[in-house]
This record gives C-alpha cells, sequence and structure tokens, in this order.
C-alpha cells in the first residue's frame, strides 16, 4: 500500500511540473508515450440516477493511463457537516491513504473504501452521498479533481 501511494505521489509531483502532460520545464511540448495496460487498481464511482438520486457503481480504472488533472490536494480534516448527505463539489478522484469509510447513498445502499480503492466522486446534484469512519479515527487523503470533459477512466464491473 505504501509503494502505491507513493507511486500516486509521484505521479501527481510530476504532472503537476508538467512532465506528465507532455511538457519540459520551459513549458516546451515534448513526446510522452503512454504505455498499455492491462491491469487494474479497484474503484467505486458515485453517480447521479435521472431522478437525481445518488448511486453507486464498483469497478476499476487501469494503471499507466494519463489522467487529465491539474491539481491535487490533500486532507486528514473533517467536518460534521461532511458526514451528512452532500453532492460532490466537483467531479473528483479520492484516494484514501489511511482509514476505512463507509459511504452511504440515497436508497441507504453503502460501501467500504479502504486504501487501495479509488472513490470517483461525480454524484454532482441531489442530495449526494453521505459517510462515517469505521474503525478509523481518522481518514488522510488526496483530492485530484478531474478536468472538465475528461475522460474519468472508469470501467464498470
Amino acid at each position: 500500500m505504501k509503494n502505491f501511494v507513493k507511486g500516486i505521489c509521484l505521479v501527481l509531483a510530476l504532472s503537476s511540473v508538467g512532465f506528465m502532460n507532455g511538457q519540459d520545464k520551459d513549458h516546451k511540448k515534448v513526446s510522452v508515450k503512454a504505455e498499455e495496460t492491462t491491469e487494474f487498481i479497484p474503484a467505486i464511482r458515485l453517480i447521479n440516477k435521472p431522478d437525481g438520486s445518488c448511486a453507486f457503481e464498483k469497478g476499476r480504472i487501469p494503471t499507466l493511463k494519463h489522467m487529465n488533472t491539474t491539481t491535487f490536494w490533500m486532507s486528514n480534516k473533517t467536518e460534521e457537516w461532511e458526514k451528512n448527505a452532500h453532492p460532490a463539489p466537483r467531479r473528483q478522484y479520492v484516494i484514501t491513504i489511511k482509514g476505512n469509510i463507509r459511504f452511504k447513498v440515497t436508497d441507504g445502499s453503502t460501501f467500504l473504501i479502504k486504501p487501495g480503492t479509488v472513490l470517483l466522486a461525480e454524484d454532482l446534484k441531489g442530495k449526494g452521498h453521505s459517510w462515517d469512519m469505521v474503525k478509523s479515527k481518522e481518514w488522510e487523503r488526496l483530492y485530484i479533481p478531474i478536468a472538465e470533459d475528461a475522460d474519468d477512466l472508469f470501467i464498470a464491473d
């Protein structure tokens, strides 16, 4: 798991300085070849149904695919309002580094996010989702917004 987190941080650091998006330090375009992969990381995506309610689907995200992002941040703080039902503020990957989090959607269904499973928050309308820590006192995570109109790379099971 530590290697997974180190890898994510390295990719994000390189991305933020332009290497992963095809620019060198002088911002000139350079050729970057994306690797093809048959490896995947488990993922769960929060979505809106046509009626605006929140649901989830299980799936996976391919490794070694370049993701269209421009920034990220980390958090280990939680406010009580965050545990109440709310929609996602933006399309984003949420990478759990530490903690076990149970998410609940509109119909009462739940799922557990642990380190090693990517959460895609794409429920931008309606009541949204809620969550609570399970056997954890702290939730350490990375938020990585997905660029507007970019593919989230999610493959449903």
